[in-house]
């Protein structure tokens, strides 16, 4: 178990690896069909994907936290 003050950061590395995760996989089905190299295209889409989605989770839960605290009582 992780102590609660790593818990900001296992949120945005979790949503991060996720969101990245089920994008990629679907959006290069669509764009490349499924065959014998669809994985290999996969994980070199991932490797990018996923630094990418770090850094905007990182930016943008904050953002979007404050948002929602505003709008809700």
């Amino acid at each position: 178990m992780f102590p609660k003050k790593y818990s900001n950061l296992l949120f945005i590395f979790f949503m991060g690896l996720g969101m990245s995760l089920l994008m990629t996989l679907i959006i290069t089905y669509i764009n490349t069909g499924y065959d014998e190299f669809y994985y290999k295209r996969f994980f070199k889409a991932w490797s990018v994907s996923l630094p990418v989605a770090l850094i905007a989770t990182t930016i943008v839960a904050p953002i979007m936290q404050k948002f929602v605290d505003k709008i809700t009582k």
